[in-house]
Order: C-alpha cells, then structure tokens, then sequence
C-alpha cells in the first residue's frame, strides 16, 4: 500500500495547509478517501479545493461540505472565461455566500494557450474582482504569460480586496516584486522540485518575505520531482506529496522545514479565514 512517506521533513512540521488542490479532478474519483487519509497522515491539517467552471464550482463545494477538512474556492479559470454567461454569474454570486468557500478564483488571464479569446479572459477576470470585492473574499489568481495585462487590472482592484494569492507562481523576478509591491501572497508549487523547470523560482524564492509564503500541490498536476517513492497512479500529484514542496521551498530559502511549514500555514489561515476553533472540532471526529 502507497504511503507517501518517508516524509523529507526536519524538525516538527505537523501542521500544513495546501491551499490549491484539484480534488474534483476524475483522477481522484476511485480512491479518494485513501488520498484525504495520505494527506492527515502527512500533516496536511486543510486543504482549499479550486473551483474553476460552473461543473467544478459545485463539485468542490460538494466536496467542501462532505469532508471537514476541505474549503473551497469558486470563480472561472481563463481557459473557461467564453463559459461566461448572465446565468453563471448569478449563480456564482450566490455560491459565494457559502462559508466553505473561501476565496473567488480560480481567477486571472492565460496568454500562454488562449483557450479562451483575450478579451473574453479580461472580462471574466474583472466581474471576478469585483465578486471579491463586494464579498469581502480574497482572490485565487491564475498568470501565465500574461504579467503586462494582468498587474494594471489586479492593481485598479487590490485596494478593494480583502487578499489575493498569486497561486502556482513560476514568473520572474519582476513580476514577482510586483505582485510582493501589492500586498499578494505568493503559492509555490512542485515546480520547483524541477531541476529542469524550476531553476529559475529556486533563485528567487529567497526574496518572498515569511509573511506572505504560501505552499500548495496543485494535485493533480506538478508530482515533485524529488520524489523517491513515486506513487501508483503514474504522474497523479496528491495532498500527502505537499512536504516534498516545503522540503524545497526551505532548501533554497535556507530555512528549516518547520519554518517554512510555520509560515505558510499561519499565512493560509489568516488569508482564508479558517475558524481554527471550529475546524479543530469538526477534525475531531475524524481522527
């Protein structure tokens, strides 16, 4: 049986949040119990499941309500903005007023694949803005290839917000002061477990202050690389591997693993809102 483990971890890191996990995604279907219990036995305390279309919206809230340690976020990925319609909005305007989910997006622009036109992806990202910020809800932000559009619209907006996280970010040194110069927080994935991909974040990750580091898997996507036990379900990424990110992330920020585990969960709670006293209650029936 697949135990995700020997962990990599150095010093007391019991405590993690993955504050962007794809749970609804079909990989997960057979076996997802096994995979929320690899995560406890990990450490892996919340997990925040993103909601990206109409379809996934409601199934990471279903997932939010069946499982105590699941929040939820909402909101219309770019390669999904020519879904947008009168009715979804509706809809999504009323999903927020759901306390499982805790923050809109997955939200923000994608030049590198267009799936969706440009202005189409700017118009979802902006009535996205504006759902966060009339619902006191931070903000779950998706940029690839897209930094020159996308910091002018999340700069006329940021005053407004409650917080935002720059999920997944494997941009430059530019563009990662710039997203540091308007208060985000900044998720950093197994891409930088890469040796091939990920040399570029390694050499920065340094300059992301303690206060605003936040660590995710993106489950399914990104498998660390510096995994030595792969899993069974070729290239499938999961909750359990998150210590693998913080063993890295610590690594090139020349910090011990329980810092960077510290941090970044103290840093999720805070952004997302998590009722501590509340979610220790209801993890109790599970344990």
């Amino acid at each position: 049986m697949y135990t995700a483990g020997p962990f990599p971890l150095q010093g007391d890191c019991s405590v993690l949040a993955d504050i962007g996990v794809n749970l609804t995604d079909s990989r997960f279907a057979a076996d997802l119990d096994a995979v929320l219990a690899r995560a406890r036995d990990a450490g892996v305390r919340w997990q925040l499941v993103t909601g990206t279309d109409a379809d996934s919206n409601a199934a990471a809230l279903a997932l939010a309500h069946a499982h105590p340690q699941l929040f939820a976020t909402a909101g219309l990925h770019p390669h999904h903005a020519r879904e947008a319609t009168p009715s979804f909005w509706s809809e999504l305007a009323a999903m927020l007023a759901d306390p499982r989910i805790r923050a809109v997006g997955e939200a923000g622009l994608d030049f590198n694949r267009d799936f969706s036109p440009r202005p189409q992806q700017e118009q979802a990202f902006i009535r996205q803005l504006e759902l966060a910020a009339q619902n006191g809800k931070p903000v779950f932000l998706h940029e690839r290839d897209a930094h020159e559009r996308f910091l002018p619209i999340l700069r006329d907006f940021r005053d407004h917000l409650s917080g935002a996280v720059v999920h997944c970010f494997t941009g430059s040194r530019e563009a990662l002061f710039a997203y540091l110069d308007l208060d985000c927080h900044i998720g950093i994935t197994g891409w930088i477990c890469d040796e091939r991909r990920g040399q570029a974040l390694q050499q920065i990750v340094h300059n992301i202050p303690d206060a605003r580091l936040l660590v995710e898997t993106d489950a399914p996507y990104l498998l660390p690389r510096t995994l030595t036990d792969k899993p069974p379900q070729r290239g499938r990424n999961e909750p359990a591997l998150l210590p693998w990110v913080v063993a890295e992330v610590a690594r090139h920020r020349h910090q011990s693993s329980a810092q960077v585990a510290a941090c970044s969960y103290a840093n999720s709670v805070a952004l997302f809102g998590i009722d501590e006293s509340a979610l220790n209650q209801a993890l109790a029936h599970i344990q």
